[in-house]
């Protein structure tokens, strides 16, 4: 009887063997993979064969697993290692697993060509290679990935021409190739067999030089086509039209001219979002648009559309943002508009419209942002208006509005921005009590009549106060001096008594002149005796003493300090708990490195974080040391992997990590060192003011460094401490970013309360800081325009010289505001002949230090718009040049 159940039991035994080595086959290939791999932060830590469950890889990170030959046995179907910080190369080993369907590397660091050996991967399906560091062309053997029906290859580095081999993956549902290098033209043979194409992603390639296919027309499936912000030209191919299943058409910052087809609305029913602006397209809008009812964003702006808007407007109930600004439109502006129960944004400025905003604006309950500035509206502002809680912009400047303002008008908890501004309002100014979030409001070129509110002293953030031109009587409130504001513009009133010291000083007369009864020191009429201006007086005398009472202590307090300091120091230079990581071979010790750090070696006063020490080698190489002074409790492991982690970025305007030092009570940083200091040494120096082309090719730089950080960087960081001072200098004037991304090292509640100290006299930081703690990228783009006004204006950001106290920020948008005040704060030493770029730079550098921080660039537009002025600044000196020599020639 045994022998009968020998055959089923070898069998048994077999199968088993079978997946077990099967299993194992798949575990080695992985841990081949793996091999290949640079994990610079642990992340596969838990790939490790185990002998205890033949399938155990399936729960390793990363991994998803199928059912294979039997219940019993799974393969890897999946590898999903998106943003693990992983560099070093993609091997071919992986396609030895069989059922290997999607493939997802994107958000690391490889650094290679496309790897076209992946095409052995028989069943592949997905392949996302994107935001890593893929270079070189797209070969034509790339359509040896025949089973592919994903492919993305978005944020890489690579360029060429799109080959038309691309077009043999028939299969391929989704191409995304956003963001890359890619030139020439768009070969439309590529369309004629991607026939299940549902994402086309040609966007943000500007070196492409392409008219659109007709045959992209023939993708009855696509669904989503992105081709904004590339090289595209020529008309809309009405071929477009036949997309029906079509829901996104970004054709926005082209080139593209001619009209829009005339039955684009209608045709595409499913549209949801449709974006054609920054082109130079013209005619009427077409009629049928949200005819679906499906449009949630419309932007037709900056073209030269004209005419009306169509009637059947009034049907995109889904309709969340709505832009038609800087056309030509003219006529009747939609009254259904104003109602529709999911609008967020209206921006129509720059137009020819007429026309009223009906009370039935109230009904829109999600309204943010409106725009009508530049038209020829005419009507009474709504009461509805105040009734929007979303609200956190109105400006209308430049239009026909009359009557007075409803008492509500600023009752939006949000409201931040107002501009009524040249219009025919009339009556008195309402109360401000509610919209405690309001940073600007202009009222002027009215005929407002009574009394400044005194309610606009308790608005905290108010910056921006212009009630010029109007018919205002009484007198300034007082407790406007305590508010910071950046522009204060009452001229041309009826106002009288005497004016707050604080608002006299700094501010150009023209803010004041036009009203006659005002008076105060420095203004045509000085008030009478024994008026509060000797109150003034007093305080000032009374603040000379304190000054000097505070140097005093100042000078015993710095005394004491370097004596516990040097205590402190030599304490320091005993302790044998040191631990040391250099990222290059410096052949110095720590007892070398902490003795070399005294008075003679320190630069400046240091920054900050801690003092700069610089130290010169044995090989006699300098280097810079900067002592951290104020951090948190960090682990050594942890301190170290922060470092390690900053100290792998390899950026040409980003300053090297050398090393550094840590023992249980300081940090030392090592740093290659820059032999012409900081930008904030050389800023218009009297020994050594650079010229605006030198300028220029620091800002650009310093712009790409930021991008860099907060864009191509894995992990994106921020930098949260830009600052003239802290961009250095090489011997070319090439300028590397020093002190990023500092919270990593010190530690997030000491980083904090270091800002703080700095927070309220450093006009670097962004001023939603005060009320929002969290870093963003929109904080640096407002600390780096700083750093451009002092490049434009020459002038230091933050002078503390009694005769003019402001900072650059402030002195800037005061100057702007006068007739040509903007070419008033270029730096005058700078050659005439460089104006219209430093003015170019000046609007952005504006721009970027905008009170709104969603109105701020990224750091990468502002780089590429730099290096738009530099690039026509060298076509001009090229033109300029050509023209000379033609000259000489005859």
């Amino acid at each position: 009887m045994a022998s009968l159940f020998r055959p089923p039991l070898l069998i048994s035994l077999a199968f088993a063997f079978f997946v077990l080595g099967s299993s194992s086959s798949e575990e080695s290939t992985l841990l081949a993979f793996k091999s290949s791999i640079d994990d610079l932060t642990n992340s596969l830590s838990n790939w490790v064969s185990s002998s205890s469950s033949p399938i155990h890889f399936c729960n390793w990170t990363g991994i998803s697993c199928v059912s294979s030959s039997s219940p019993s046995s799974l393969s890897v179907s999946a590898i999903n290692l998106q943003g693990l910080n992983l560099s070093g190369e993609i091997s071919s080993s992986i396609c030895e697993l069989p059922r290997l369907v999607h493939l997802n590397l994107a958000d690391n660091q490889f650094n290679q060509p496309i790897p076209l050996h992946l095409s052995q991967c028989s069943s592949l399906e997905t392949l996302n290679l994107s935001n890593n560091l893929i270079w070189g062309t797209i070969p034509d053997q790339i359509s040896l990935f025949r089973s592919l029906i994903v492919l993305d290859f978005a944020k890489n580095h690579i360029e060429g021409k799109i080959p038309e081999g691309i077009g043999a993956l028939k299969n391929l549902q989704v191409l995304n190739l956003r963001s890359n290098l890619i030139s020439g033209r768009v070969p439309s043979v590529i369309f004629h067999n991607l026939t299940e194409l549902t994402v086309l992603d040609l966007s943000e390639n500007s070196y492409l030089m392409s008219d659109i296919p007709n045959e992209i027309g023939k993708l009855v499936k696509l669904q989503e086509l992105w081709l904004q912000s590339s090289g595209f030209h020529g008309e809309i191919p009405s071929s477009l039209l036949d997309l029906s299943s079509l829901s996104v058409l970004d054709l926005s910052q082209n080139n593209l001219t001619g009209k829009l087809p005339e039955m684009m609305g209608s045709s595409l029913n499913n549209l949801v979002f449709f974006d054609v602006s920054v082109n130079k397209l013209m005619g009427s809008f077409p009629n049928g648009f949200c005819s679906g009812k499906s449009l949630v964003s419309l932007s037709v702006h900056t073209n030269f559309f004209t005419g009306t808007l169509p009637d059947s407007l009034n049907k995109c109930l889904n309709l969340e943002r709505f832009e038609v600004q800087n056309n030509g439109f003219s006529g009747d502006f939609p009254k259904s508009l104003w109602s529709l129960p999911k609008i967020k944004l209206i921006r129509a400025e720059n137009n020819g419209f007429s026309g009223e905003i009906p009370e039935s604006i109230s009904m829109a309950a999600h309204l943010e942002q409106v725009q009508l500035d530049n038209n020829s509206f005419s009507s009474k502002i709504p009461r509805g208006l105040g009734s929007i809680r979303s609200l956190y912009r109105f400006s209308a400047s430049l239009n026909l509005f009359y009557g007075e303002l409803p008492s509500n008008f600023c009752d939006s908890p949000l409201m931040s921005i107002i501009n009524l501004s040249h219009n025919s309002l009339s009556g008195r100014i309402p109360e401000l009590k509610n919209c405690k979030k309001l940073v600007s409001l202009s009222l002027a070129g009215n005929s407002f009549t009574g009394v400044i509110p005194t309610s606009l002293a308790d608005l905290p953030v108010l910056t921006y106060l212009d009630l010029s031109d109007n018919n205002l009587t009484g007198s300034i409130p007082r407790g406007l001096e305590n508010l910071k504001l950046a522009l204060f513009n009452v001229s041309f009133n009826q106002l009288s008594g005497a004016v707050p010291f604080s608002l006299i000083s700094g501010l150009p007369a023209s803010f004041l002149q036009g009203n006659p009864d005002l008076c105060g020191p420095g203004l045509q009429t000085p008030c009478s005796q024994g008026h509060p201006t000797n109150h003034v007086s007093g305080l000032k005398k009374m603040t000379c003493a304190l000054i000097s009472i505070a140097c005093v202590l100042g000078v015993l307090s710095l005394a004491a300090g370097f004596v516990l300091y040097y205590r402190s120091f030599k304490s320091k230079s005993r302790v044998d708990n040191w631990h040391s990581v250099y990222f290059y071979p410096l052949r110095i010790s720590e007892h070398e490195l902490i003795m070399g750090m005294n008075e003679k070696t320190a630069q400046g006063h240091g920054g900050a974080f801690g003092q700069v020490f610089v130290l010169s080698l044995p090989s006699r190489e300098l280097i810079a040391v900067k002592k951290l002074v104020n951090f948190g409790s960090r682990s050594w492991k942890s301190l170290k992997v922060e470092v390690e982690t900053l100290a792998k970025i390899r950026h040409k305007n980003i300053i090297k990590f050398l090393g550094f030092c840590y023992s249980d009570d300081a940090i030392f940083l090592i740093y290659e060192f820059l032999h012409r200091r900081s930008l904030a040494d050389l800023i218009c120096r009297n020994d050594s003011c650079l010229n605006w082309n030198v300028r220029l090719r620091i800002a650009i730089e310093v712009a790409q460094g930021l991008a860099y950080l907060h864009r191509d960087c894995v992990p994106h960081l921020l930098h949260r401490n830009v600052k003239s001072s802290n961009i250095l200098l090489d011997a070319d004037f090439v300028p590397k970013l020093t002190d990023f991304a500092l919270h990593h090292i010190v530690g997030e509640s000491a980083f904090h309360s270091t800002v703080a100290s700095e927070s309220a006299h450093s006009c670097y930081i962004a001023p939603e800081y005060k009320y929002n703690k969290k870093a963003t990228a929109q904080m640096d783009v407002y600390s780096f325009g700083v750093v451009l006004l002092e490049l434009v204006t020459g002038r230091q950001a933050e002078r503390s010289e009694s005769t003019d106290s402001l900072d650059v920020v402030q002195w800037v948008r005061r100057k702007v505001n006068l007739a040509n005040g903007a070419s008033q704060v270029l730096d005058p030493s700078v050659s005439e002949q460089s104006q219209r770029q430093m003015l170019e730079a000046l609007d952005i550098a504006l721009q970027c230090t905008s009170m709104m921080p969603e109105k701020r660039p990224s750091m990468l537009e502002v780089a590429k718009a730099l290096q738009l002025i530099d690039s026509t600044t060298n076509l001009h000196d090229v033109a300029s040049s050509a023209a000379e020599d033609e000259s000489v020639s005859s």
